[in-house]
C-alpha cells in the first residue's frame, strides 16, 4: 500500500482503517506490509501519538 506523505492525510487514513478493519496497530501494518516503527515515528514527528486503547492516533 502506497502512503500518503502528508500527515494530516496519513494520519486520518490510518486511524479510519483501525477504527473499521484493524483491532490493533500490529495488525494493520503486518497485513499491510509497513514499516510499524516508521509509521509511529512519522505521526510522532507530527504530534500524533498511537493510544492502544482508543486503538488510535491522538
Amino acid at each position: 500500500m502506497t502512503l500518503p506523505k502528508d500527515p494530516a492525510m496519513l494520519y486520518s487514513i490510518i486511524n479510519m482503517k483501525l477504527r473499521d478493519q484493524y483491532p490493533d496497530l500490529t495488525t494493520l501494518c503486518a497485513d499491510l506490509d509497513i514499516d510499524q516503527t516508521a509509521l509511529t515515528r512519522t505521526l510522532a514527528d507530527a504530534g500524533f501519538n498511537y493510544d492502544p486503547a482508543a486503538n488510535a492516533f491522538r
